[in-house]
């Protein structure tokens, strides 16, 4: 596989979705690194997928045998106090309404990325030799019969802390987070398509991990493509991105507020992940994401941030993110 820019991946979208030719695309967060590949022409020693129950290797749904070594190093709490005023204090300002922070983690496991693959349990998973995996429970958008849908997920907690599920949706901050990525996302499609409606509004997704249950909220947003989207569907994909749920609002002065606070570069994290076939679009955010550099891990994970934001409660829900869906 070979990493395209930007206008060349647009093209090659259009190209086999005008040909109803069954393809992958992986997006980096900058767009301006993707693959996109007919499925029939990916090898499995190089690169696997598996998005619901289309892929190219078999669901696994085993256990992984033996235990699972996990340690990872939390960003140092100064350093990301540093980034986090960044982002509140430009908030503060108004600048930004919410942004997505997010951080780079060293991870020490017994686990390979493609153990990881093979053994995780997710809506969407990605391995890339030596690169990177993916195991992402988020929707980023689905284009079937006329319609395109997205389902933002914003909101976490720990599922076993007592009323979990009424504090979660009490919680002010998590609700005037929701409401402004919904509101994006809403204005986001308005721009490829017509009759944009909010069709179901944080409802609650339960998802397992090796370090216990959490929740998580998400929302639903639709809308009525035009009759040749088929045939644009690297226009109409690309229009969309980076995806509103990583970036913030507003979306480019969020994403230079962001790029200043992190200080190192996300890569295909945050990026978007994909599979068309017989005239239908699925795809994902590519968050849940662990890299290989050097031969060192790091786990990719952040959060968003809104002027209600405390940076204790951001840091925890951090590394409350830095899990593997293997139970």
């Amino acid at each position: 596989m070979k990493a395209i820019d930007k206008e060349t991946a647009i093209g090659r979208m259009n190209t086999f979705g005008s040909k109803d030719i069954p393809f992958l695309f992986i997006i980096d967060y900058t767009q301006q690194h993707s693959y996109v590949e007919p499925l029939d022409s990916i090898d499995a020693s190089v690169c696997r997928y598996r998005f619901g129950k289309d892929g190219n290797t078999p669901d696994a749904g085993t256990r992984h045998a033996g235990p699972i070594d996990w340690e990872f190093t939390p960003p140092p709490a100064a350093g990301y106090r540093r980034s986090f005023d960044i982002v509140k204090r430009n908030l503060l300002d108004g600048n930004s309404y919410l942004a997505n922070l997010t951080c780079k983690v060293p991870l020490r496991t017994n686990l390979s990325l493609q153990d990881i693959f093979l053994h995780s349990r997710a809506l969407y998973k990605l391995w890339l030799k030596d690169r990177f995996v993916c195991f992402s429970p988020e929707i980023f958008v689905r284009m079937e019969e006329g319609k395109i849908k997205s389902f933002p997920m914003k909101g976490t907690i720990d599922a076993t802390l007592p009323h979990a599920e009424t504090t979660l949706l009490d919680d002010a901050k998590e609700a005037a987070e929701h409401a402004t990525i919904v509101d994006l996302i809403r204005n986001d499609l308005s721009m490829v398509s017509d009759h944009v409606t909010v069709a179901s509004y944080r409802y609650i997704d339960r998802l397992q991990t090796n370090r216990g249950p959490i929740l998580q909220t998400s929302s639903e947003i639709c809308g009525t493509l035009p009759a040749d989207y088929t045939s644009r569907l690297g226009d109409i994909l690309f229009r969309l991105l980076p995806a509103g749920s990583i970036t913030g609002a507003p979306k480019l002065r969020t994403m230079q507020i962001i790029a200043e606070a992190e200080g190192y570069e996300r890569g295909f994290y945050t990026g978007v992940m994909g599979r068309y076939a017989n005239g239908r679009l699925d795809s994902a955010v590519m968050i849940r994401f662990i890299e290989q550099e050097n031969g060192q891990l790091y786990f990719k994970a952040g959060g968003g941030i809104t002027a209600q934001s405390r940076w204790e409660n951001e840091y925890h829900e951090v590394k409350q993110k830095i899990y593997v869906p293997i139970y």
